[in-house]
Parts: structure tokens; sequence; C-alpha cells
């Protein structure tokens, strides 16, 4: 009974540690049904993580996502700019650096900088459904495609 009982303690630490990690699927086209693209993201805490999108052209932009709550610090986005021409205008708040603006704006929000072929970037910005559960709660929003294109997401509960 003595080598099962730290066996056990072991086996539900790791359950409990792993289940902080979420993960799910999402799918984006253009509003003129030209352009798709699917969407995988995984937490890393409770309000980051890593995002992928492949396109249907086999184009992938990956980087990483960022929940915006009366928590977070300006300097902690600072990859959110990467990419984007310094005056880029398009987004609201979309500067070329981060400002208090853009955390009251995008409060609750999530939003990604993606890189892609070419060192091109694709940023996106999502409304989550339930912000208390993060990505998982599902959301919906849009991305903006180096092109200037849009392209509307969505991400069901995961």
């Amino acid at each position: 009974m003595n080598m099962r009982l730290p066996t056990i303690a072991a086996a539900l630490a790791t359950l409990f540690a792993g289940g902080c990690v979420t993960s799910g699927l999402g799918t984006a086209s253009s509003r003129t049904g030209d352009v798709h693209a699917n969407f995988q993201w995984k937490s890393s805490d409770d309000h980051s993580g890593t995002m992928s999108a492949t396109f249907a052209s086999g184009e992938t932009y990956a980087g990483s996502f960022f929940q915006i709550t009366k928590d977070t610090r300006v300097d902690t986005l600072a990859p959110l700019w990467v990419g984007w021409r310094s005056g880029y205008r398009g987004w609201r708040y979309w500067g070329p650096e981060p400002d208090s603006a853009f955390l009251t704006e995008y409060s609750g929000r999530v939003v990604a900088n993606l890189e892609g072929p070419g060192s091109q970037h694709m940023r996106c910005r999502f409304h989550l459904v339930h912000p208390a559960n993060g990505m998982a709660g599902g959301g919906q929003g849009m991305c903006q495609l180096p092109s200037g294109q849009s392209i509307d997401a969505n991400f069901p509960k995961a």
C-alpha cells in the first residue's frame, strides 16, 4: 500500500496540472465566401496561448493570443504590434505601441497577431461568449489579412 499512495498522488497532480490547459478549434471565412480558414488554439495560462490559422490555399499563420482583462499590463502585449507598420490605420486603438486606450477598449476580449508566409501578419480580435472561461467559452470576431481583407471567425465552446 505504501507504494501506491505516492503513485496515485502523482497521477492526480498531473491530472490537475494538465486540466488548466485547454484547446479548441474555430473556422473563418470572408463575407464573399472566397477565403476560408481553420483555426486551432491552445491556452498556456488563464489569459494567453498560441493560435494558428490554416487557409484553404495551404498558407498557415501562427502566433500568440491574449485575453485582455482589467489586470493586463500594456508591456505584455508588445507581440501584438510586430509586423504592422507604425501608424497603420484600420483598427481603432491598434496604433504602433500599446496604450491604456487599447486596454479600455478591448477589455474582456481576445486579440492575436499571427505571422504567416514571408513574415506577413494577420491580426485578430474576438468577443468571448463567456469571458470567465476564456477561449474555452467560445466566441466570435474577425481577422484582418495582410491585404486588408477581413474574415469573420467563429469559435465554438471547447
